[in-house]
């Protein structure tokens, strides 16, 4: 029987072999037959039967690995800089999103005596008032999301809808927290570190080691003495500023970039570090790092190209505050509005940037 015989055969018996229960997936069909003697006679087989016969289907000796893949089920997040303006100068809100300026009212005392006669009318005592402004800046994100996305992102166990309004209020307090430090370029909105009536920053010593920087190739450069002198000469510049209305007691913030920081604990000869000196002579000094006084680097895109900067900031002076950042809208959340599958919703917020009302009570070094 050849193989044109056993296709015709099993064509002829296929009716019967169906009618018994035994079928085939199309394409998997037997190719042929035993002789008929063969297929009753057992004991008369004189061929070898042990060989492994070719298989109809792929080779194969596992499971799709999607079976044996495991998902965490601990979502982790993406880790961004820290957010340390509001821990430089307090947040506060001023107006509502309505506003497009505010006017700051500040009034200055003016007079002069004259030699007393009890007829004598001389000598005056006035006011005078100005009224510095900021312009508002109002910016927007859109969160969108769709049926589909966020059923298949349920079955890896991510609550997507979450996870982009968390993207949302990342996003909005990434940006206020830019503008409190550079404010908004073309508007009367300022930060902390350009603010232009600022003083112009100091330059710092020389150290033995060579050039003026703190840190150089992640060692630190200048000796614990030379750090504190610097900080010594901040410290003057803003004596010599305020007139003498800043005192040692004075509560005040030391900001600086996170790696110049690692500078503050440079220890002298006596055992002492810079933080130690610090909290001795300034008991009321607080230190915040923030990567915007950090040099400019493709890991710092909002540094500094002059430089590592380190800012020496009065609180408060006779009881009024050197400064704060503002918001007129933290995050308002706009109508969600849903299309044939989908969802979209607004989410915005307003800066004033950053409001110095006394830029005498800030010192600035670059190039530490």
């Amino acid at each position: 029987m050849n193989l044109d015989q056993a296709i015709a055969q099993f064509r002829e018996d296929l009716p019967f072999l169906e009618g018994a229960g035994v079928t085939w997936m199309p394409g998997t069909e037997p190719r042929g037959y035993l002789l008929p003697e063969y297929k009753r006679d057992f004991t008369r087989f004189e061929m070898a039967l042990d060989a492994q016969p070719a298989l109809v289907t792929p080779a194969n000796s596992a499971v799709p690995a999607i079976f044996t893949t495991l998902v965490d089920p601990t979502v982790y997040e993406v880790l961004f800089a820290p957010n340390r303006a509001t821990e430089i100068f307090d947040e506060v809100k001023r107006g509502t999103w309505l506003d497009d300026v505010i006017l700051f009212p500040v009034v200055e005392a003016t007079g002069e005596v004259s030699s007393y006669g009890d007829f004598n009318n001389n000598g005056r005592a006035g006011v005078n008032s100005v009224w510095p402004q900021r312009q508002s800046y109002r910016y927007q994100v859109i969160k969108e999301y769709g049926e589909l996305e966020m059923e298949r992102a349920g079955l890896a166990k991510i609550n997507w809808v979450s996870e982009i309004d968390k993207a949302a209020a990342t996003t909005i307090n990434k940006f206020t927290n830019f503008t409190y430090f550079f404010g908004v370029q073309g508007l009367q909105n300022w930060g902390i570190l350009n603010d232009p009536n600022l003083s112009a920053s100091i330059t710092p010593s020389t150290k033995a080691a060579g050039g003026t920087a703190w840190i150089i190739g992640g060692a630190i450069n200048a000796t614990a003495n030379e750090i504190y002198a610097d900080i010594e000469a901040l410290f003057y510049q803003l004596v010599v500023q305020t007139n003498g209305l800043v005192t040692q007691d004075t509560p005040m913030t030391l900001a600086l970039g996170p790696a110049v920081a690692v500078a503050l604990t440079a220890t002298n000869s006596f055992n002492v570090n810079v933080s130690d000196l610090l909290k001795k002579n300034f008991p009321n000094i607080k230190i915040v790092t923030a990567p915007q006084y950090g040099v400019l680097t493709a890991a710092n895109s909002q540094g500094i190209a002059a430089g590592n900067l380190v800012q020496l900031i009065a609180n408060d002076v006779e009881g009024q505050q050197t400064g704060f950042v503002a918001f007129s809208e933290k995050m308002r959340s706009h109508p969600i509005i849903r299309h044939m599958s989908s969802f979209r919703q607004k989410v915005s917020g307003g800066t004033w940037g950053s409001v110095i009302r006394f830029p005498a009570g800030i010192a600035s070094m670059i190039g530490v």
